[in-house]
């Protein structure tokens, strides 16, 4: 049960923190930006909004209360909607309250094809959250800002499982950074995105 708080105290206190980020990130997004190229392969940014979206909204929320994922979930164009950004807002919202009770950290959790520890999975949700909200951030001429603890917990969460998202193309060959490079940079070229300047 001590591990578990324990998890709950280093990672919860991030989730809050990147929710609101995104949320900012997602209110400054352009209608006339959704159609550029995004960065992330065939994606343009209407095609990355969606799954950021769809996997770190609702999608969050749903795994904390061990519900399934809507049907139509990757399919949705959340951006069709003109407040799209105010209602990830509100998704965001409803997730981090979700996660914040203490049992919802206990147990499994369904991800993908398996079942993992409930905090491994909240470690994995907000990884993403943050990835593709610096990706989504990148691509529309804004930055996605973290503090120092939530740089190293994703270091430190990429570390983990950069080997498992190359096996399934979810990550590219990591990024080659000088040394001396700043413990969020690292995590991003950990990860295979570029975060030097463009």
């Amino acid at each position: 049960m001590e591990r578990i708080e324990e998890r709950m105290e280093t990672v919860y206190p991030c989730l809050t923190e990147c929710a609101a980020e995104a949320s900012r990130v997602a209110a400054a997004v352009k209608p006339d930006r959704l159609d550029a190229a995004s960065g992330c392969g065939d994606w343009d940014v209407r095609a990355l909004v969606n799954h950021w979206v769809a996997y770190t909204g609702t999608g969050m929320e749903h795994r904390a209360r061990r519900e399934p994922l809507p049907d139509d979930l990757g399919t949705r164009d959340f951006t069709g909607d003109p407040d799209w950004a105010d209602r990830y807002a509100q998704r965001l919202e409803r997730a981090v309250a979700a996660w914040s009770e203490p049992a919802v950290w206990e147990g499994e959790v369904e991800l993908g094809f398996a079942r993992q520890p409930a905090p491994e999975v909240a470690s994995l949700l907000w990884a993403e959250l943050v990835l593709h909200g610096w990706d989504v951030a990148r691509a529309t001429g804004q930055e996605f800002r973290v503090s120092d603890g939530a740089a190293a917990l994703l270091l430190s969460v990429v570390d983990k499982n950069a080997a498992m998202y190359r096996q399934y193309e979810g990550f590219a060959d990591p990024v080659e950074l000088p040394d001396g490079a700043p413990v969020y940079a690292r995590a991003l070229a950990l990860s295979g995105r570029d975060p030097r300047p463009l």
